[in-house]
């Protein structure tokens, strides 16, 4: 497979969807230790914050209930289950001592799902997938916006609908954002036939295909790893596992694709009619997604949020890897949909649950406006002042009046990893440290302290001593110094595993117990995954930017082995009248896009290869070295060189270590 990282980078966008894994068993036979006297009592007092939040979010959670599937299982392309709602059914009275109490509330709210009632004309579909689907009726059909993350759980969902609105008519799709879990389940509801056939208008933000094609395509392996961490992908679903991801549940990692708009949102303000219904679009580019909008609907009287709010605190910098986001303009974007929409009487979005009433709404706005702000703003301030960003991110809090507010709270993105994002943002990954600029990495850095400490014994005395006072974090910073310098050292990697049991119990982040309750189930059983079917995301890879995809095998160049070496291939896509020189200069490949007349010229070799094709090469489902003996592609020039340069590019793979060396 030539460029594996491209596939597995667009199915990371977004949520980071990736393909199912799998945790050595069920029922919490992951092994997470029970909570700890010193963890029951932080979970106690953290529980002191329920009495601040504001009990009408579960009637708000329930209003407008229609129906709900008495058994929502999805099943994906092979017949395996990829999204099982009912898997979260123990979320059920009080929080249990293994769950942040603020956490366990939000997971009850998010356990409502099916069919639901927003107003009259406006229904949505939750928990069919991490994000919700909302259908709109027009004069003549339904309007259709954000369509899921795969294309069963939107076929699934638009079925569920259909059994209690009857027949649904597309008559227009919104795509509000650029990341997978609001638009690749389009297919599942339609197909690129109809939509031509019955010219169906499909609108999104301004550079809407590059973006939800292009972000992180080049770090798509990397960041398919580290998703495992961040979405508990290989958690069992019980007290001491995944709850959830304050966000919603989880991601349905079933079949993606996607249909390109036919009409674009470019700037705020910009009215539209869809099926006889007047829209008024905000453009928010570069808040939560690289391009996003917002709507307002003026006869409802009704704000579609999009992604640019939610009911919780969202990532500035999101865990599974991604670049930082502009915190400033995204507060700015909030205040500009105050001003545009302030009429608004109801409130929907991509996820969560809506809220009524213009005072709430407006209430609600304002503290998703100020707690982007107050981060932004404080964190400079502190910055200024000299402090580094891990001094900043344990000192900083919200102020009352926006921390007891439910949505401004840290169950997917929080104060201290949004500090940190607004930090790197202007100053960059260096403190000014100068013991910082250029450290040991952690297997040396590893060795030196356990030696400083007296050796493993002394380490896991103190190791040993932190955990019994409840100094978790201190604990884990010891042994994860241990188990660097000495993987194999079980003691060690148990005595770790317990400390992150209970930072993840601890954690009102979802994301946050994911990662801690993921980094205990590897130092105990290893990594474990199932091997992601590349083949369902074709439908969406067809759509992405053929110079993308060259970047993506560019980053794949190995470029020790290149060295000293020159090498010029040339690719014709016959069926795309396209040609691409491709040429290695200084252990670094480049492409350009050639006239389509243009000679071989010098180059080694010329392959002739349909796009089809070679996605299907990329896609695993065809290998050159066969074709080059058959019919489907030809070559000239060189034969042996057009190996040799394919023979430098690396298939990388996400099994690589992240708790261990």
């Amino acid at each position: 497979m030539i460029v594996r990282s491209i596939i597995v980078g667009l199915m990371a966008l977004g949520l980071g969807a990736c393909g199912q894994s799998e945790g050595p068993g069920q029922a919490n036979q992951n092994g997470h230790t029970a909570p700890s006297a010193h963890t029951i009592s932080i979970n106690q007092k953290a529980a002191q914050v329920l009495k601040h939040l504001d009990p009408m979010d579960f009637t708000e959670a329930q209003k407008g209930f229609i129906a709900r599937p008495k058994r929502l299982d999805i099943l994906g392309p092979d017949g395996v289950s990829i999204y099982d709602q009912n898997a979260w059914d123990f979320i059920q009275g009080e929080a249990p001592a293994s769950v942040n109490p603020s956490l366990w509330r939000q997971e009850k709210l998010n356990n409502h799902y099916g069919l639901y009632k927003v107003r009259d004309s406006i229904y949505q579909l939750r928990g069919f997938d991490i994000a919700n689907m909302t259908l709109i009726k027009g004069e003549l059909g339904w309007i259709v916006v954000d369509p899921l993350g795969s294309k069963e759980s939107a076929r699934a969902a638009m079925a569920f609908a259909e059994q209690h609105l009857g027949k649904i008519n597309i008559s227009a799709i919104i795509f509000t954002h650029s990341h997978i879990d609001h638009f690749a389940g389009v297919q599942g509801i339609t197909s690129v036939q109809e939509v031509n056939s019955r010219q169906i208008p499909i609108i999104a933000p301004l550079g809407f295909v590059e973006a939800s094609t292009q972000e992180n395509v080049m770090a798509g392996i990397a960041m398919r790893r580290r998703t495992d961490f961040a979405y508990g992908q290989l958690l069992a679903k019980d007290e001491r596992g995944h709850v959830g991801l304050g966000l919603g549940k989880q991601n349905a990692l079933g079949s993606l694709g996607i249909i390109p708009p036919t009409a674009i949102v470019d700037h705020s303000n910009q009215s539209m009619a869809l099926d006889g219904i007047d829209f008024i679009f905000q453009y928010t580019p570069e808040s939560e997604a690289p391009a996003e909008l917002t709507f307002y609907l003026p006869e409802f009287k009704a704000f579609c949020g999009a992604e640019l709010v939610s009911r919780n605190q969202h990532n500035v910098y999101t865990l599974r890897g991604a670049k930082v986001r502009d915190a400033l303009a995204w507060s700015g974007y909030i205040d500009e949909a105050l001003t545009l929409f302030g009429e608004a009487d109801t409130f929907f979005a991509s996820h969560h649950w809506p809220i009524w009433g213009q005072s709430r709404i407006h209430d609600f706005l304002k503290g998703q406006r100020d707690t982007y702000k107050y981060i932004h703003d404080q964190t400079l301030r502190m910055a200024n002042s000299g402090l580094t960003p891990l001094e900043i991110a344990d000192e900083l809090t919200l102020p009352d009046s926006l921390a007891n507010q439910a949505a401004n709270r840290g169950y997917y993105g929080t104060v201290s990893h949004n500090s940190r994002a607004v930090y790197q943002a202007y100053f960059g990954w260096f403190d000014g440290n100068p013991a910082n600029l250029n450290p040991l990495p952690p297997v040396q850095s590893g060795e030196h302290y356990v030696q400083a400490l007296g050796g493993d014994e002394k380490v896991m005395e103190l190791a040993q001593q932190a955990y019994e006072n409840g100094e978790y974090r201190w604990g884990a910073t010891l042994l994860n110094h241990l188990v660097f310098a000495q993987p194999s050292h079980q003691d060690a990697r148990n005595l770790l595993a317990k400390n992150y049991d209970q930072l993840g119990y601890q954690a009102e982040s979802g994301p946050w117990r994911g990662i801690y309750l993921t980094g205990a189930l590897e130092l105990r059983h290893g990594y474990q995954t199932k091997e992601t079917d590349l083949g369902t995301a074709k439908d969406l890879i067809l759509h992405t930017p053929l110079s993308s995809l060259l970047n993506a095998l560019e980053v794949n160049l190995n470029g020790p082995k290149a060295q000293d070496l020159s090498l010029n291939v040339q690719i014709n896509f016959t069926d795309i009248n396209k040609k691409y020189d491709l040429w290695l200069e200084n252990s670094v490949l480049h492409h350009t896009l050639l006239d389509k007349n243009a000679k071989a010229g010098s180059s080694n070799a010329q392959l002739d290869i349909s796009y089809d094709l070679f996605i299907n090469v990329i896609l695993g489902k065809a290998k050159l070295k066969d074709l080059l003996f058959g019919d489907e592609l030809s070559v000239s020039g060189s034969t042996l060189d057009l190996l040799r340069f394919f023979a430098l590019l690396d298939t990388p793979s996400a099994d690589f270590a992240i708790v261990e060396p």
